[in-house]
C-alpha cells in the first residue's frame, strides 16, 4: 500500500512537470470574450505558457509576437487602437485562443464599498423600466469576485466575465456604474466597460497597496502582524460575542398547526426598543394572520417587510420563503405560486438583532403585493421573544476583507496591466468613525492607484457621502459632515471631481435608491475632467468667507449660471432661522441657526444671536434638514465649516 501511493504521488509529480513543460497558453479572466478595451493608448496584453513559449497575438490585421518569461508570464504591446468593434483576436501558443466580440471604447475602473456595489437588481422597483428597457450591447461590465489575500498582490482575479448591459444581465451591473456608462455612452457615442470592484463594507485602507500602507505606521504594522499563521486563522468566522439566555433556542412558531398563547402586540413597522423591550438584543419572532379573497388562492405574490435590524427568517402558512443575514439590503420576498390561499393565511418573521434598535425599520414599505392587488401589512402585529443575548466579548468582529492591503491585493493587483480611461470611487461609510484620518487615506489611494497604473493624471471621480440618520434640528457635531469633509479636500489633488450628493440620501436607509441621480452627476465630473467639456459639473464648493461687522459674507467656486435657494420663501418674514442650512458662531463656537440670502455669487449670513461672527457651517449634521443652497444647473452645495 505504501509503494502504491509512492508510485502515485510520483506520476503525479511527473505529469505535473510535463504539463509545465508542455503548457498551453491561457489568459487571465480580464482577456476574454466581449472585452472592451481602452481606446487611444498602448494596450498590453498578458498570459501565461511555458517559459520559452512562443507567442503570437493577432488583432485588428496587425501580428504581435513575445516570448514567454521564465516566471511562465508573457505580455507584449498593442498599438493604440480606435474606437470600434466587435472584433475578434487570435493569440498562437502551443495553442490556439481566438477571443471574440471585442469593442474598442473607454474603460473605467468602477470601485469601493456597497453603494458602489449595489446592483440594479436591489433596485428592481425604483428602475423597473430602466432594467425592462435595458438593451446596450455597447455597454459592459466585468465584475470582479470577491476576493483577500494577506500576503502578495495577485496575478489573476478569482473569476468573472465581461457582460453586455442586455436583458437580464444588466440587474447584476452597479447600479451607478450603470447609470454612469449609459450617460458617456450615449453622449459620445463611444463602448463603455466598467470594471466592477467592489466589497461591502470596506474600509478605503483595504484598497490600497502595502507600499501606499508603509506611510501610515500603524496600519503597515497591520499588514505585517496579518500574516503571522496564528492571526490568520482568524480567518474563520466570529461570534459577535454573545450568549443566549436558558429558554427555547429553536422555536417552531411558523408551523401552521402552532397555537400561539401569550403573544403580545407591537406596532410594524417600529423598533421594539421604542414599544416596550428596553435595551433587548435577541431574538422576537413576529406574527400577522391575514384574511385574502379567492382571488389570492395559488397565485404567485411578492411580500415587501421594508428593511429589518439586522437579520430575519421569513415564513408564509409554514413555508420558508426567505432570510437575509443583515440589516441594509431591502426585504423584497417572492412567494410562490400555490402557497396563499383563499381565507387565513400566515405571516411569521424570525428577527434576530445583535446590537442597538432592533425591528422594522420606519417609513418604508411593508405590503403583500400579488397582480394588480396590494394588502397593507402595516399596522398591529403579535410579537414573542425566543432569547435574550448578552455581551461577553471585548473583541471585535473580525472581517478579514476590512484588513489593509487585502483588497487590493485580491482585487485592484490583478487589474492593472489592463488599460484605463479613469476611476470612479464610491466608499466612506465604513471610514466614518475615523474621520479625521480620511483625507489622508483617501489622497493616498488616489496617487497609490494613479501609480499602479503609471497614469499621474488619471481622471479621478468620486462621490461625496449622501445624508443619513436621524434629522438634526439643533445644530451639532457629526462624523458624517467630517467625511464629507475630508472627501472634498481632495479635489485639490489634480483632475479628481466629486459628485455631491447630500440631496438623495434617506434617513432609514445606508443604501438610497437614486443611483440613477449619482451616475449622472459622476458623469457630469467625467465630461469635464476626462473628455475636457467646459460645463458645469459640480454644486457650489465654499471658497472663502469674510467678515464684515454682524455679517459673513461666503464666495463660492462652481457657481455655474448663478447661486439660488431652492426654498423660494425661504427669507419670508416669521421664517424659522434653520431652514437656511446656516448656522452661525462667534469666537466661543456655539452655533446657532443663521439667516442667510444671496448677492449675485455670495452668500451672506448673519444671526441677531451672535454679534460679533466668526464662522459658519451649512448642512453641518449627519443628516441635514433643509438642503438650500444650489446652483441655477441643478446640483447642490457641498456641506462646509469655515472653523477648520
Amino acid at each position: 500500500m505504501i509503494r502504491r501511493k509512492i508510485t502515485l504521488s510520483g506520476y503525479l509529480m511527473l505529469t505535473a512537470l510535463f504539463t509545465n513543460i508542455r503548457a498551453e497558453v491561457r489568459l487571465p479572466f480580464l482577456i476574454s470574450d466581449g472585452m472592451v478595451l481602452q481606446r487611444d493608448v498602448p494596450l498590453t496584453i498578458w498570459g501565461y505558457a511555458a517559459p520559452s513559449e512562443k507567442v503570437t497575438v493577432s488583432f485588428r490585421n496587425k501580428k504581435y509576437v513575445t516570448v514567454t518569461a521564465n516566471d511562465g508570464v508573457w505580455s507584449l504591446r498593442i498599438l493604440p487602437q480606435k474606437p470600434g468593434g466587435p472584433f475578434n483576436m487570435v493569440i498562437q501558443g502551443l495553442n490556439r485562443i481566438e477571443l471574440k466580440d471585442i469593442l474598442v471604447g473607454d474603460v473605467w475602473l468602477c470601485s469601493g464599498q456597497s453603494n458602489m456595489q449595489h446592483q440594479l437588481q436591489h433596485h428592481d422597483v425604483i428602475y423597473a423600466e430602466e432594467i425592462r428597457q435595458a438593451n446596450y450591447p455597447h455597454i459592459r461590465q466585468f465584475l470582479v469576485p470577491e476576493h483577500y489575500d494577506f500576503f502578495v498582490p495577485q496575478k489573476n482575479t478569482a473569476g468573472g466575465a465581461w457582460k453586455s448591459a442586455v436583458g437580464n444581465d444588466v440587474k447584476n451591473f452597479s447600479a451607478v456604474a450603470y447609470f454612469f456608462a449609459k450617460e458617456l455612452h450615449l453622449k459620445y457615442k463611444i463602448p463603455v466597460g466598467i470594471i466592477n470592484s467592489t466589497v461591502g463594507g470596506t474600509p478605503v485602507e483595504a484598497w490600497m497597496s502595502e507600499e501606499a500602507l508603509k506611510k501610515f505606521p500603524d496600519l503597515y504594522q497591520q499588514v505585517l502582524n496579518n500574516r503571522d499563521t496564528a492571526i490568520q486563522n482568524r480567518t474563520r468566522p466570529v461570534s459577535l460575542g454573545i450568549t443566549a439566555e436558558a429558554g427555547i433556542s429553536q422555536p417552531e412558531w411558523f408551523r401552521t398547526d402552532y397555537l400561539p398563547k401569550n403573544w403580545r402586540t407591537i406596532n410594524v413597522p417600529g423598533y421594539w426598543e421604542d414599544q416596550g423591550l428596553r435595551a433587548l438584543d435577541g431574538v422576537v419572532w413576529y406574527r400577522k394572520e391575514i384574511s385574502l379573497p379567492p382571488r389570492f388562492e395559488g397565485r404567485p405574490a411578492q411580500l415587501w417587510l421594508g428593511r429589518i435590524v439586522d437579520a430575519d427568517e421569513v415564513y408564509v402558512n409554514g413555508i420558508k420563503i426567505g432570510n437575509t443575514t443583515y440589516q441594509y439590503p431591502q426585504r423584497r420576498y417572492t412567494i410562490p405560486e400555490g402557497l396563499l390561499k383563499s381565507g387565513t393565511n400566515v405571516i411569521v418573521v424570525k428577527v434576530t438583532n445583535y446590537e442597538g434598535k432592533g425591528g422594522f425599520v420606519p417609513d418604508k414599505p411593508y405590503a403583500l403585493l400579488s397582480g394588480k392587488d396590494t394588502i397593507d401589512l402595516k399596522g398591529t402585529w403579535f410579537y414573542k421573544v425566543s432569547q435574550v443575548f448578552h455581551p461577553r466579548s471585548l473583541r471585535p468582529q473580525y472581517r478579514p476583507q476590512t484588513q489593509p492591503g487585502v483588497l487590493f491585493n485580491g482585487m485592484i493587483a490583478p487589474l492593472k496591466n489592463y488599460a484605463i480611461k479613469g476611476f470612479v470611487w464610491y466608499q466612506g461609510e465604513s471610514n466614518v468613525s475615523r474621520a479625521n484620518t480620511y483625507a489622508e487615506l483617501f489622497a493616498g489611494l488616489i496617487h497609490d492607484w494613479r501609480d499602479r497604473w503609471n497614469m499621474p493624471a488619471a481622471p479621478f471621480l468620486y462621490v461625496q457621502l449622501t445624508s443619513f440618520l436621524d434629522y438634526d434640528y439643533v445644530p451639532g457635531e457629526s462624523q458624517w459632515a467630517l467625511l464629507r469633509e475630508a472627501q472634498m479636500k481632495c479635489l485639490s489633488l489634480n483632475n479628481t471631481a466629486m459628485a455631491v450628493a447630500i440631496d438623495l440620501g434617506e434617513w432609514n436607509d445606508i443604501h438610497p435608491d437614486n443611483k440613477k441621480e449619482v451616475g449622472i452627476r459622476l458623469a457630469l465630473g467625467a465630461r469635464a475632467k476626462a473628455y475636457g467639456e467646459h460645463i458645469v459639473h459640480s454644486g457650489p464648493l465654499w471658497k472663502s468667507a469674510e467678515i464684515q461687522q454682524d455679517k459673513i459674507i461666503l464666495q463660492f467656486d462652481h457657481t455655474g449660471s448663478g447661486l439660488i435657494f431652492r426654498d423660494s420663501t425661504l427669507h419670508a418674514p416669521g421664517r424659522d432661522e434653520w431652514i437656511s442650512g446656516f448656522a452661525i458662531a462667534g469666537e466661543d463656537k456655539q452655533f446657532v441657526w443663521a439667516n442667510a440670502r444671496i448677492e449675485g455669487n455670495s452668500v451672506v449670513v448673519w444671526s441677531e444671536k451672535v454679534n460679533n461672527p466668526k464662522y459658519v457651517r451649512y448642512l453641518w449634521a449627519d443628516n441635514p434638514v433643509n438642503i438650500t443652497l444650489y446652483n441655477k444647473d441643478g446640483l447642490p452645495a457641498s456641506p462646509f465649516r469655515t472653523d477648520q
